[in-house]
């Protein structure tokens, strides 16, 4: 996954209230993509979640308002502006089925159709079906596509995955990816949360199909790095499957925001306590040490930690345009090889946090 040169730093501005600001971070802009896996589908080489978007049973405090949804709105646009055109969304995000207040793909339907016409075929949409345990074979996953489809307003996504292992019917599930492709109703299709063997399994499947499995979305940062260690990014590498790194800066916490007297609020509290921000201390303040000597923030370092690792696509959560600007700014520069070892040696100390339990089926 070769990274690209870049054009010149170029500043951004956004409109809050009728006024216009200034993001105030200058971020340079990628002019060329990486590809998913061995699929035609190509993206920025970092993207964006939607996950906060509309959530309100995790993100945003439980509650969804006019001024959130300004700020997810020039979030997009900012991402955009920035040269971020990957997108990534779920059915659950946000839905009702989740406790949430808007559809996720709602609402990034509607800022691609808000912005610029010779823009918006420059989008690349991934989403993920809910592999729910009362959904049966393939044609349930055709139809949760196509109910996605909807929801987007769009004719046909980038990117189709299954969110997590299905409890029972995982080959129908992966023969209505296939179905999805032959449809074209999606250009690549990909699945989330799968370790080795069932990542091995579906791989050979599809491929007998003549399909290509072009990602695997896992949970996957600098404190979390299950995928080395259960072999999950050797099989991506192996296999020419790309790794999409959900939650890469651990929720915001490596952003170095919180601290032991003020942690998340909300169920991120409950994960990222006083007690684990207080080991991780050692990692945040290196974090901001790199970020110091290259002029970037701890999130830009924590992310280009990650794209140094190579076939690793991270895809931040931005609420803002201003966080939207940062994540930008991870690009375009290079940890050295020492500095990138002595990240992972001092957050080997930190024993990680509980990671999705749908990982482990």
């Amino acid at each position: 996954m070769a990274l690209s040169p870049w054009l010149p730093a170029a500043r951004i501005k956004t409109r809050r209230h009728g006024s216009s600001i200034s993001a105030c971070i200058t971020v340079t802009t990628p002019t060329q993509k990486v590809r998913l896996g061995k699929s035609s589908v190509e993206v920025s080489p970092v993207g964006i979640g939607a996950w906060s978007w509309g959530d309100t049973s995790y993100w945003n405090e439980g509650t969804w308002n006019d001024r959130k949804l300004r700020d997810a709105k020039e979030a997009f646009t900012a991402s955009v502006e920035s040269g971020l055109d990957f997108f990534d969304t779920a059915e659950v995000y946000g839905s009702k089925f989740a406790s949430g207040a808007v559809n996720s793909e709602t609402l990034l339907g509607r800022f691609i159709k808000e912005i610029k016409q010779e823009e918006q075929s420059k989008i690349v949409v991934a989403t993920k079906f809910a592999a729910l345990p009362w959904r049966f074979g393939r044609g349930s996953v055709v139809k949760a596509l196509k109910d996605s489809l909807e929801r987007l307003n769009l004719s046909s996504v980038d990117l189709y995955q299954l969110h997590w292992p299905g409890i029972w019917g995982n080959e129908g599930y992966l023969d209505g990816l296939g179905d999805a492709v032959e449809q074209g109703l999606v250009k690549a299709v990909g699945v989330s949360n799968y370790k080795v063997d069932r990542l091995k399994r579906s791989h050979d499947q599809l491929k007998r199909r003549g399909v290509v499995l072009a990602s695997n979305q896992v949970n996957y940062s600098l404190i979390y790095r299950k995928p080395e260690e259960n072999s999950v990014k050797q099989a991506c590498d192996d296999l020419g499957i790309t790794l999409i790194a959900y939650s890469p800066i651990a929720q915001g916490i490596l952003s170095g925001k919180y601290t032991p007297s003020n942690p998340p609020k909300g169920p991120r509290g409950g994960i990222y306590n006083a007690g684990f921000l207080s080991k991780l201390s050692p990692v945040l303040i290196k974090l901001k040490q790199l970020g110091e000597k290259y002029d970037k923030t701890s999130t830009q370092v924590a992310l280009n930690w990650l794209v140094a690792q190579k076939n690793v696509v991270p895809i931040p959560g931005a609420k803002s345009a201003q966080q939207a600007i940062e994540i930008a700014g991870a690009l375009g520069w290079n940890l050295t090889a020492d500095e990138v070892e002595e990240l992972r040696d001092i957050a080997k100390r930190v024993s990680p946090v509980v990671g999705f339990p749908v990982e482990n089926l």
